[in-house]
């Protein structure tokens, strides 16, 4: 090479070190700076788990929920942004492929709610929370439905499957009980919730005791209820009764009615959606209202007159209550007596099968004699009475004459099963160790109890927290 086009390369190499070429990432200049955030989502860097917290055009929170008539209806719920001024959810019967697409599908206007609300340090919510009851449907048949708004693609949510109940007599099914979620829901009740569905993939609905979440207007707690069950809570209808921590002052949460649709038959207007009665094949499902009946004497009466007449015209085999407050608590210094005197009488008089209970963050299970003199027996059982906790939380527990199972520091869940005459109850850690069981047995008017408890040591917290 000759020394003119040598010194002109070496120039031209010192221009370009002197003055780089800037460059821009994934095709995009930052001239504000900002490497490191999307800047479409800029104004939420600040919220954490915004997430969880904030509404989209995209249906989110989705949730089937049992009506009083289960064989023939469901109810959904779901939440958009403000923007979505309408829902509509679209129902079909399912097929073994994507015919049902061609096929006869409903499409139903729901019920929007326009709802702000804004706890603590959260950010303001804005969003509109869409209702819809589904009836006119068959017994013991399986269904798809999705929900949505406009013609838009995607702003509709994937297709999920729910079956109805079965009309026919005798006929198994089951439900799993879940004592207080209540705190650390997304790290540590998703594994009880998803390991329940992980274990029993066929369960027909699933009953959470009160306390779902600890602030009963935390968007970030609701958002983690709703993550940790995810699409089990689309898929396997749930009911809930309210515990205490859905209320503050006596005022139940803002969110609950627009986040469930549950049966509207109790006795007071004050009480929808919270105390009610579901008929599910051979069962009579009461869920009381605990902290209004405690607190409230007027409700406390509404409740017991109700309760009165729904037993006294009760044509199923099969009745069990839930509320959050035990009828005999399992935590040191607790007594709920205004709810035992109130209830334990009409639970007595009517023979109710089992009670399902949460509130005390411990497990115990025994029954207590229908006998007035105390007198129990294997082949004359009485009421069987459950207190149970999903939650991290947790607390020591009294002995009492009462349990037949006790436990301290462990997250379980219940899968309760009935089929003609025999109910059968297993509680299970989210490993799938079996804590508990036994199964109830009804012939020529009296019930039997045959334990199955396991040769498994009982549980207590002094075992593992010192």
């Amino acid at each position: 090479m000759n020394k003119p086009l040598i010194w002109l390369s070496f120039l031209l190499a010192c221009v370009v070190a002197c003055n780089p070429v800037k460059k821009e990432e994934h095709g995009h200049s930052h001239e504000d700076g900002d490497h490191h955030h999307n800047a479409h989502y800029s104004q939420y860097d600040t919220v954490l788990s915004h997430k969880l917290i904030l509404p989209s055009k995209v249906p989110d929170r989705i949730i089937a929920n049992l009506t009083a008539t289960p064989s023939t209806s469901i109810g959904v719920n779901w939440r958009t942004s403000q923007q979505i001024t309408e829902g509509f959810i679209e129902v079909a019967l399912d097929t073994d492929g994507p015919e049902f697409l061609s096929n006869i599908i409903r499409k139903v206007k729901a019920e929007t709610e326009v709802f702000e609300n804004k706890h603590e340090n959260e950010p303001l919510v804005k969003a509109n929370y869409h209702s819809v009851v589904i009836d006119g449907l068959e017994p013991g048949k399986t269904y798809v439905y999705r929900v949505g708004a406009t013609d838009k693609q995607e702003l509709w949510s994937e297709w999920f499957q729910f079956t109805t109940a079965s009309d026919k007599k005798g006929e198994e099914f089951s439900f799993i009980y879940f004592g207080d979620a209540q705190n650390q829901v997304k790290s540590m009740w998703s594994k009880v919730i998803r390991s329940s569905y992980k274990q029993f993939p066929q369960v027909d609905f699933m009953l959470h005791a009160g306390d779902l979440i600890n602030s009963r207007q935390s968007n970030l707690e609701w958002g983690e209820w709703f993550y940790a069950g995810d699409f089990i809570h689309s898929t396997v209808p749930s009911i809930m009764t309210p515990g205490n921590h859905e209320y503050k002052n006596e005022v139940l949460t803002p969110l609950w009615r627009p986040q469930f649709t549950l049966p509207q038959n109790g006795p007071l207007e004050e009480l929808l959606e919270t105390c009610f009665v579901v008929d599910y094949q051979d069962l009579k499902m009461i869920s009381l209202d605990a902290l209004s009946y405690d607190d409230k004497p007027h409700s406390r009466k509404a409740q017991t007159v109700w309760l009165d007449s729904i037993l006294a015209n009760n044509d199923k085999k099969w009745t069990a209550i839930t509320l959050h407050y035990p009828i005999f608590s399992t935590k040191e210094n607790r007594d709920n007596k205004n709810v035992r005197e109130g209830l334990k009488p009409l639970i007595d008089k009517y023979k109710v099968d089992i009670v399902l209970t949460g509130h005390d963050h411990t497990y115990a299970r025994g029954q207590v004699s229908n006998d007035p003199t105390g007198a129990t027996s294997v082949s004359d059982a009485g009421t069987i009475y459950a207190v149970s906790v999903s939650g991290p939380k947790m607390y020591d527990s009294m002995d009492a004459d009462w349990m037949e199972r006790r436990g301290e520091f462990t997250q379980l869940f219940q899968i309760i099963t009935i089929k003609g005459d025999v109910l059968t109850y297993q509680a299970f850690t989210p490993i799938g160790t079996l804590y508990d069981a036994f199964d109830l047995v009804k012939s020529n008017g009296k019930k039997k109890l045959v334990n199955k408890i396991p040769k498994t040591a009982q549980r207590f917290k002094s075992d593992f927290v010192k």
